[in-house]
């Protein structure tokens, strides 16, 4: 018979189709967008003939009536991902969550642990040769459809036809049901501010010619509208929606710099828009491979400069990170989370990002805990932990003591939790018992408006920001670098060691009466502290008191002039009128930057300094 003979004779109306299904059968149903929706509502149908009948699958976007009440006895609801329609089943214990990695799925079903009796799923319509793809789902259902003992296909007219490992031939589908039905659809997500926040600071972790691995909700579609301007973007990744075709289309996305799969988008399914679907239809770009393959760590790994994103529901202060539960309450799922987040740790220049808001419940509870909820599973451990990214900015853990990750992550909670989640670390002596809170207090919110970046006359790329609590490190490292004539223009005398208890003071500002701007370089790759200009006004003061301080290694490029400019800014933007400093005469450089810079300079020379004051008003600049 020829393929098409043998199509016209596996044809069945639904109904007729799972009457093979018989009691304590293990059914297998093809999720996502792809979810089979007639064989589904024929399976419930059914129903009324079946008992302890078992249904596996991860996320759903269909319809799942099986997870009813009233299909207690007759469908038992086995989850490898919760999707929403199912979450009140397991809380309720009416349906099961099998916690695996989503890239171990194929595994368990192909070596035999997890035998599937029957195996519903749906697929494109054949085309010349015989072969239908997977469509829009290949994920975990190719394992299913090659081990299953039946396996059931409902062939649909609106299915795209994908490329890549998403074939299936005639030959291998036991029975057809026929439909045309427009696959369900994946809203986009209303505007949402503190999504966009975060999808900022993430962006700005994202290289020209990175791969990115991305999800859908509203973090993921905030990070992918924060990529506009980025260049030749590469896409590995478990899923994706909407926004990775409008950086195809902007140009964004090329995937021409990915060290494997040159040229391609690799995924496992898609979850979207109409757009979406006749995006990928036949498209030569997006190949769709089975979990085993895009969610395999060491293939991850293999895309240089590879960035996971990754949510979580919680983190602690030591960085363990709770993605699948609420506590003891089951959520989602592990999924593809380690899978991504041990390849981009593994990737050369990779990013494995920890993404959330810094609180739940509308705002009353924080998502950055001193302890995880009781029963809460730990995802990703301490020890895989890189990045975490909330609205109020990015904590870098990797490599961190317990302390520094405590601050790390302080920084970035919400203002109103930091002074009870600081009080707490001292309390488990997981910090410094005399740890100020200054620029952690809940009226303080780290002014990142403040970051800007400059070249500097020799061409050296400097990074400035606003100073945090979390330099203390990099403070350190940078006194202890400088030489000592350095050290006694600065502090006018020679300094042999800056301890934590004076040293957490130069970090520590209330970026309004005191400011700190630090000013950094990468050197073979680290992040390094070169510069610092800083001032300071007692409280209702007009005033200020400025000083900065350059590594000597720096000095002379411009980078003291344009400290002292910025911070002019910045102290305006605060209404300070004027500065104020003292200088020591043989501190030429300093000097000349005061009286270079165009403003009416006041000095007095007393006991071997000179004390400089000018105000703002009073640039009298030709240029």
């Amino acid at each position: 018979m020829s393929w098409r003979e043998k199509y016209k004779s596996k044809i069945k109306g639904a109904e007729e189709a799972l009457k093979i299904i018989k009691n304590g059968d293990r059914v297998f149903i093809g999720g996502g967008a792809a979810q089979p929706q007639t064989l589904v509502k024929a399976l419930v149908n059914r129903g009324k003939y079946l008992m302890d009948t078992e249904i596996v699958h991860t996320l759903t976007l269909g319809v799942s009536p099986y997870t009813s009440p009233k299909f207690a006895d007759i469908f038992r609801h086995n989850a490898f991902f919760i999707s929403e329609d199912a979450r009140e089943a397991v809380k309720e214990g009416r349906a099961d969550y099998t916690p695996i990695f989503l890239s171990e799925v194929p595994k368990i079903i192909k070596s035999g642990l997890m035998p599937i009796d029957v195996a519903l799923i749906q697929v494109s319509p054949p085309d010349d040769h015989g072969f239908c793809t997977l469509g829009v789902s290949v994920d975990i259902v190719k394992s299913a459809a090659e081990t299953a003992d039946t396996v059931i296909a409902e062939v649909n007219k609106q299915m795209p036809r994908t490329l890549g490992d998403s074939l299936i031939h005639i030959d291998d589908i036991d029975t057809i049901v026929e439909s045309d039905l427009p696959l369900p659809e994946w809203p986009s997500n209303k505007e949402d501010e503190v999504a966009n926040r975060i999808g900022e600071y993430v962006a700005a972790l994202i290289e020209n010619g990175a791969t990115i691995q991305t999800g859908y909700g509203n973090i993921p579609d905030a990070v992918l509208q924060s990529l506009h301007d980025k260049k030749d973007l590469g896409v590995h990744t478990e899923m994706f929606s909407d926004g990775v075709v409008d950086l195809v289309n902007e140009g964004v996305i090329t995937c021409e710099k990915k060290t494997i799969h040159r040229g391609k988008i690799i995924g496992s399914f898609c979850i979207g828009s109409k757009k979406l679907y006749k995006f990928v239809d036949n498209n030569p770009m997006v190949e769709f491979h089975p979990s085993d393959y895009t969610n395999d760590p060491f293939i991850i790994s293999r895309n240089d400069r590879m960035v996971a994103i990754n949510s979580a529901l919680q983190v602690d202060l030591t960085g363990q990170v709770c993605a699948d539960s609420m506590g003891h309450v089951f959520y989602s799922g592990i999924g593809g989370h380690c899978d991504f987040m041990r390849g981009a740790a593994r990737s050369k220049g990779g990013k494995p990002i920890v993404v959330m808001p810094s609180t739940a419940m509308n705002g009353e509870v924080s998502r950055i805990v001193p302890f995880l909820s009781q029963g809460a599973g730990v995802v990703e451990t301490r020890g895989d932990i890189h990045y975490v990214v909330t609205e109020y900015g990015i904590a870098y853990l990797y490599g961190r003591s317990i302390r520094e990750r405590v601050l790390e992550l302080i920084n970035i909670a919400h203002p109103k939790f930091r002074t009870e989640l600081l009080k707490k670390a001292k309390e488990l002596n997981y910090i410094y018992k005399d740890q100020l809170e200054i620029s952690l207090k809940s009226d303080v919110i780290y002014p990142k408006q403040w970051e800007t970046q400059a070249i500097m006359k020799d061409g050296t790329l400097v990074f400035f920001r606003p100073i945090k609590p979390t330099d203390e490190p990099l403070m350190k490292e940078f006194f202890y670098s400088l030489s000592e004539e350095s050290i006694y223009l600065r502090f006018f005398t020679v300094v042999k060691a800056m301890p934590h208890k004076r040293l957490q003071y130069f970090s520590n500002v209330d970026y309004r009466w005191t400011m700190a701007i630090v000013g950094l370089v990468k050197e073979r790759g680290v992040e390094k502290l070169i510069a610092v200009g800083r001032y300071g006004a007692s409280r209702g003061s007009d005033m200020a008191e400025v000083a900065f301080l350059v590594h000597d290694d720096y000095q002379g490029i411009g980078i003291g002039k344009f400290l002292l400019n910025y911070l002019i800014k910045i102290a305006k933007a605060n209404n300070i009128k004027g500065f104020t400093a003292e200088v020591l005469p043989e501190n030429r450089r300093m000097l000349d930057i005061f009286y270079k810079s165009g403003y009416e300079i006041k000095s007095r020379l007393e006991e071997g300094s000179y004390y400089i004051s000018f105000e703002f008003d009073s640039m009298n600049k030709k240029t």
